[in-house]
């Protein structure tokens, strides 16, 4: 295959998913590299729930309905309200008319919005390679050849990584990252409420971890709860994990029952020295990772996606020119530092133990929620405005 793609982009998840279909609708030549086989199995089992699920923000709301890839409605939660406790007694409740929006924020599973991905992509003009990975990279100044594990070898103007927080095309183009653990781990499972959630998203600072309820269609809700003792939750059987669940949110929606199993993965920020290199750009989780406190990591991601797909658009050109590349990391560094600034502070902010600190931020948390104007400003930064 002699054909130069205008882009290569190596990671079929929902941001290099999103990004080829962006690119393929401009009239772009694009080829999606993804070592899976396409994510479009389970959807005829309507009662199985992934426990991956993603707050969606207003604006990447619109940007993946732009695309025809919104999920049908009977698998979404809405946001209408945050409920957000300190540890001492400190609350703010955030509603969507404080942002001036409709919901603050959908939550989706994540194997529905793949699934609604890719069968646009199936029907776009662009290529997509399922079942085989890369195992090099080679750069030269008008292009990259990549080689698949198939022998097959592809050259591209731009070689884009959505890869993940483990990327390997960061690693092979030597950008050095600085990663720090939280020493949590999020653990993640879905159950059945006897009450109905409101549409309330409900989040509890802890002190020793961080639990949010997220609502899911009907009285299901899904919840994420950091923690440095994930096997705790994880060893629990379903009984005593519905009520370990129920009762660290003190039962505000009465008991629970299973719906799907916990899991438990590890919590880093991860901070790339570079999202760029010559014809080469990083979205997604592979340009940054944060604490999902906030639920904005996916919402990173896509905001990546859109600004390059926008970006490549109104240039009309090269897409790999090294101007252009640089013009995309700027674009993106002020909301990628700002929400890992935001989380991280956050976090540490709730896990130190000094007395005077435990008053002022849950005192700070109350007082805010006596103040509209700048409580307005925090809901339309909570959903990325």
């Amino acid at each position: 295959m002699n054909t130069c793609f205008d882009a290569l982009i190596v990671g079929g998840g929902l941001v290099g998913a999103s990004l080829a279909l962006a690119l393929a609708r401009q009239g772009r030549q694009v080829a999606l590299i993804e070592g899976q086989q396409p994510p479009l199995t389970g959807l005829d089992r309507p009662d199985d729930w992934d426990p991956r699920v993603y707050a969606i923000s207003p604006a990447n709301q619109a940007f993946l309905q732009g695309l025809h890839a919104w999920p049908d409605a009977s698998r979404l939660g809405v946001v209408a309200g945050m409920d957000v406790r300190g540890d001492r007694h400190g609350r703010i409740a955030f509603h969507a008319a404080d942002a001036g929006q409709p919901a603050l924020a959908w939550i989706a599973e994540n194997r529905w919005l793949l699934a609604a991905l890719w069968q646009q992509l199936a029907d776009s003009p662009a290529q997509c390679i399922a079942g085989v990975r890369p195992t090099a990279i080679s750069q030269h100044p008008r292009h990259v050849s990549l080689t698949l594990d198939d022998g097959r070898s592809l050259n591209t103007r731009l070689l884009i990584g959505a890869d993940g927080a483990n990327s390997w095309v960061r690693q092979q183009t030597g950008i050095r990252v600085d990663v720090s653990p939280y020493g949590h781990s999020g653990v993640v499972a879905n159950f059945v409420a006897e009450r109905d959630h409101g549409n309330i998203a409900r989040q509890w600072f802890l002190g020793d971890g961080i639990l949010a309820w997220l609502p899911l269609p009907g009285q299901r809700i899904s919840m994420v709860w950091s923690t440095a003792k994930p096997e705790a939750l994880t060893a629990l059987d379903a009984a005593s994990l519905c009520d370990t669940v129920a009762q660290a949110g003190g039962r505000e929606l009465g008991g629970f029952s299973l719906l799907t199993p916990a899991h438990a993965f590890p919590l880093r920020l991860m901070r790339p020295d570079s999202v760029v290199a010559p014809r080469i750009a990083l979205v997604g989780d592979a340009a940054h990772t944060v604490h999902p406190l906030a639920g904005q990591g996916v919402n990173l991601g896509f905001g990546d996606a859109h600004a390059l797909a926008a970006l490549l658009a109104e240039h009309g050109g090269d897409p790999g020119e090294w101007l252009l590349l640089r013009r995309y990391q700027r674009m993106r560094r002020e909301a990628v530092n700002t929400m890992q600034l935001t989380c991280d502070g956050l976090f540490k902010l709730f896990h130190t133990q000094d007395p005077l600190l435990g008053w002022l931020r849950n005192t700070g948390l109350s007082l805010t929620q006596h103040l509209p104007l700048i409580k307005r400003q925090l809901a339309r930064q909570a959903i990325g405005f």
